[in-house]
Order: structure tokens, then sequence, then C-alpha cells
């Protein structure tokens, strides 16, 4: 079910006065998750849609309700949102998707201690405790990127890749770091030529300026590009599939977007730690209060290697992808 934000008490207030989920007949103590989406909403084919099916698997196999917040422009409205759920008695479990809700979030957990928290790609703040009922949630985005690399630089022709990213931002930077990183570790002769969308959280919803840069970097020579820039990441799909060019996606499998030219994708299990999180809830055995740190190991940071694109990479690129993971997660190779 999706709310604004402006109308989302008076909706969840006559959902509990009508719906047989809220009747009489039904478990009085069923919880309800809601989750406040990043700029680009649902249907942005990464990010917030890898966030929402994990919701959907909480609801699906774990018995709870769900409720959710799409942005608005630029996701100005974050607080707000956040704010709503936490407002409502029913609503235990609160979601930010994203790091631009690291601050709001943060606040809104301390003003609301008997609620539970989590922030998808959490940027802890220097010298401030994270509250006790607020998890957050990293992925090892950089070492995830440096098999990228390492994929883009086995299997290019013209030895130059590039890398499109949406806000220039930490946390994106690491992405871009550690994919020229594993690029050069195979091959150190390779050029890798980088660019963003933009600085604000909006250069994750541009695909047509996605493209317009994609297209640019393969005009110079780049023959794969390394994505991580939510749905402007479809315009590079677009500008891959158009000039039959190889692009690696990233937080979760997009083959779909331009089929036999997705080399592989750097998955993020965002819907894995969305349906843990709300488990360990469940369970009474909450991480907060501390980052947690999800990567290679146990695949939470992972690439795609399927029948799909098997034959793009090879079962030797393959061989080496997973001695160079298994060497990262033994602590064999660094990538700092």
């Amino acid at each position: 079910m999706k709310y604004p934000v402006t109308i989302l008490c008076m909706l969840l207030l006559l959902l509990a006065a009508c719906s047989p989920e809220s009747s009489t007949d039904s478990q009085e103590d069923t919880m309800t998750v809601g989750m406040v989406f990043d700029v680009g909403g649902r249907g942005d084919k990464s990010f917030n849609d890898a966030a929402y099916h994990g919701l959907e698997m909480s609801r699906d196999s774990l018995g709870v309700e769900i409720v959710y917040i799409e942005p608005s422009g630029e996701g100005a409205d974050r607080e707000a949102g956040l704010r709503q759920l936490a407002a409502d008695p029913g609503v235990k479990v609160i979601f930010g998707v994203g790091l631009l809700f690291s601050e709001d979030i943060a606040t809104m957990a301390k003003e609301f201690p008997d609620k539970y928290f989590a922030c998808i790609d959490y940027l802890e703040k220097p010298g401030e405790e994270i509250p006790p009922n607020l998890s957050g949630i990293v992925f090892e985005d950089k070492q995830g990127s440096f098999l990228a690399g390492a994929i883009a630089g086995l299997v290019t022709k013209t030895n130059k890749v590039g890398f499109i990213g949406g806000m220039e931002s930490s946390i994106i930077k690491r992405f871009e770091d550690g994919f020229i990183a594993g690029a050069k570790h195979v091959n150190p002769d390779i050029s890798v030529i980088s660019g963003y969308i933009g600085m604000t959280g909006s250069a994750f919803t541009n695909p047509a300026k996605g493209k317009e840069l994609a297209l640019g970097q393969y005009a110079k020579g780049v023959d794969i590009i390394y994505q991580a820039a939510g749905l402007s990441g479809v315009g590079v799909a677009d500008a891959a599939l158009e000039t039959s060019r190889f692009v690696i996606g990233t937080d979760r499998n997009q083959e779909e977007l331009a089929p036999g030219y997705v080399l592989t994708s750097i998955t993020k299990a965002i819907d894995r730690a969305v349906f843990t999180t709300v488990e360990e809830v469940l369970a009474g055995t909450f991480q907060g209060g501390k980052m947690n740190v999800l990567g290679l190991d146990g695949r939470y940071t992972d690439y795609v290697y399927n029948k799909n694109n098997a034959p793009l990479l090879s079962q030797d690129v393959h061989v080496r992808i997973e001695d160079i993971r298994k060497r990262i997660i033994a602590g064999e190779l660094s990538i700092d």
C-alpha cells in the first residue's frame, strides 16, 4: 500500500477501522512495518525496488503489515515521512532507504525510543553514538565494486572502461574507487573514465543525463561502463543497448534493462537486510546502536553469474573472480 505523506495517518486510521486485517477476528498484535523511499521511489529497478522486495518478503513470510511513503521532488520530505510513520501507534519498525536519511532517522530514533529504526546505507556521524533503537545498515560496496572492476579489466577489448555515478558523495565515491582498483589489479594498463550525474539527490532520477554521459564515454572508446546511479542507470543501460557495448548494473540483477549487454550486476542484498531486520525485531534480537556491515562473506554483496551472462564472462573469468572474492574474504587481498 502506498500513502502520500499528508494523508497517511488518515488512511491508516480508516484501514484500521474497516479492513479485514484489523477486525476483531484478527490478531491484535500484528506488527506494522513502514518504509520511506529514497529519491526515485519504487520502479527505479535498483535501490528502492530492492528495499521494497524486502518489505514484501516480510509481509508474505513473517505476516507483518506494511506501509510505505514515496518521496516527492528531491525527497526533502524525508523527515516528515519518518515522523508520520513513527507517530502512528501501529507502526513498530521504520526503514529509511538511503544515506540521505541518516541525520533525520537518527533524530527520529531519539525522539521515539519505543520504535525500531533502520537506515540502508547509513552514514555515521563522527563523534556521535548511534541510538540503541537504530540499526545502521551498510554494505561492502567497495569490495563488490572491486569485483566489478576486475571483471571489466578481464573482459575489455579496448582497454578503456567507464564509471558513472549518480550523486557525487562519499558512498558513491567508494563504488568508483573500488571499481578502479579492481580494474587495475587485473589489468595495470587499463584506462578508466569517470563521470557523475550531479551533486544532489535528483542525480539518481535522471535517465536522460545517464544516457548522455554513457554515450559520451562509449564514443571515447569505452566498451564497458559500471553504473551506480539508481534510476539514472536505466539511461546508461539504454546507451549500452543502443551502441552494442556492455554495462555493469548495481544493487540488483539488472540484466532485463539491456538483454545481452549487461555483463554482470553487483548486487546488494538489501531485500535480505530488510527481511532480517524485521525478523530480528519479532524475535527480540534487534541489532541496534551500531553499524551492521554486510559484505562478500554470505554474499550480501555479490556479482551475478548465471546462464544468461555466462557466455559473456567465460568460465575462466568466473574462476578468476571467485578466487579474488575468496582472497578478499580471507584477508589475503586488501583493496584499500
